[in-house]
């Protein structure tokens, strides 16, 4: 069995990689040649962990499980990650395990690599302008995520920690090759921007209607347990929703609040992430339709990303190897 550190992961995974694994793996989930995918949640006092595991099928199966820990106030009290955790990669075939890696990488990339393919496929193509909501390790994914499938020209990001939002704005300016600046003021970046994700903790909805624009793509992230809200229900309905999976958004994503205020019901959402990828499901209705993406996360973007890393791995020698037997 392999064990693969946050650096190999790193080393052996490049975003456009890890879009166009996640992509392929929406599309399979589509057309039934995935196992699972399933989830399991259990809170602890200062945060949660998680359970997601799914399956790919094929000329070779892979199965993954991923524990998580994600723990909000970590790097403000401990200097840690926000999140931890690992992969088991698994044969799917005959259930020997191949490999354990880093999990904070993976959800990272896997996430922003979502939103590329919804922003793919829900986003104006011309769409120039965006916004980030959330300066941590997933917001510079998720800038960096929109930047590969869309003509980015500008970003405003925006933090509660405004020095953090500065530095970031910074790095993803040079990375990028576009200006980046520090916003203050959410309405106004909202309002100019063409494409807008929102990545934080936050417990409260805090986009509303009036902030986007008409024609505006928006990737909800930060709702990846029931507590968690960023996306006001009254602009949930107004918008052409799409969801990584429909039975986990009613549960913890931004979807779940939705319907608890009664502001839509779930015949409402218009399709998956995978209905869409698949072309089993018409993208934006127009060009002045607000596009949602409700993001919670699945395991399938884990296994293809783990499957992609894995095989990168064994190409490249790279990992160390444990006897479990």
């Amino acid at each position: 069995m392999l064990v693969l550190s946050r650096r190999d992961v790193l080393e052996l995974l490049s975003l456009p990689d890890c879009i166009k694994a996640v992509e392929a793996a929406f599309r399979a989930h589509a057309e039934s040649r995935v196992l699972g995918p399933g989830v399991l949640a259990v809170h602890a006092a200062a945060g949660s962990f998680h359970i997601k595991a799914a399956g790919l099928t094929g000329e070779r199966g892979y199965f993954a499980a991923k524990t998580n820990g994600n723990f909000p106030d970590n790097p403000r009290r401990h200097g840690l990650p926000t999140i931890r955790g690992t992969v088991v990669l698994a044969d799917a075939d005959h259930g020997a395990p191949l490999a354990v890696m880093d999990s904070g990488s993976i959800t990272a990339l896997r996430t922003g690599a979502a939103t590329a393919v919804a922003a793919r496929h829900l986003a104006r193509p011309a769409s120039r302008r965006a916004t980030v909501v959330g300066c941590g390790v997933q917001g510079e994914i998720q800038l960096a995520a929109l930047a590969a499938v869309l003509p980015l020209a500008r970003a405003w990001v925006l933090d509660l920690d405004h020095a953090r939002a500065e530095t970031m704005a910074a790095r993803m300016s040079a990375r990028l090759g576009f200006p980046g600046e520090a916003a203050k003021e959410l309405d106004a970046a909202l309002r100019e921007s063409d494409a807008v994700v929102t990545c934080t903790p936050s417990r409260r909805a805090f986009v509303t209607p009036a902030m986007i624009a008409p024609g505006t793509f928006i990737a909800a992230v930060g709702a990846d347990n029931s507590d968690k809200s960023e996306i006001a229900p009254a602009l949930y309905a107004r918008s052409q929703a799409v969801v990584d999976s429909l039975e986990q958004c009613v549960e913890i994503g931004d979807l779940h609040h939705a319907l608890k205020a009664k502001a839509v019901i779930p015949a409402q959402v218009h399709a998956t992430l995978a209905q869409l990828v698949a072309g089993q499901k018409p993208r934006r209705s127009n060009d002045a339709a607000i596009t949602l993406f409700d993001s919670s996360g699945l395991g399938l973007q884990d296994v293809a990303s783990a499957a992609a890393i894995y095989r990168r791995a064994l190409q490249r020698g790279a990992g160390d190897r444990l006897a479990l037997n």
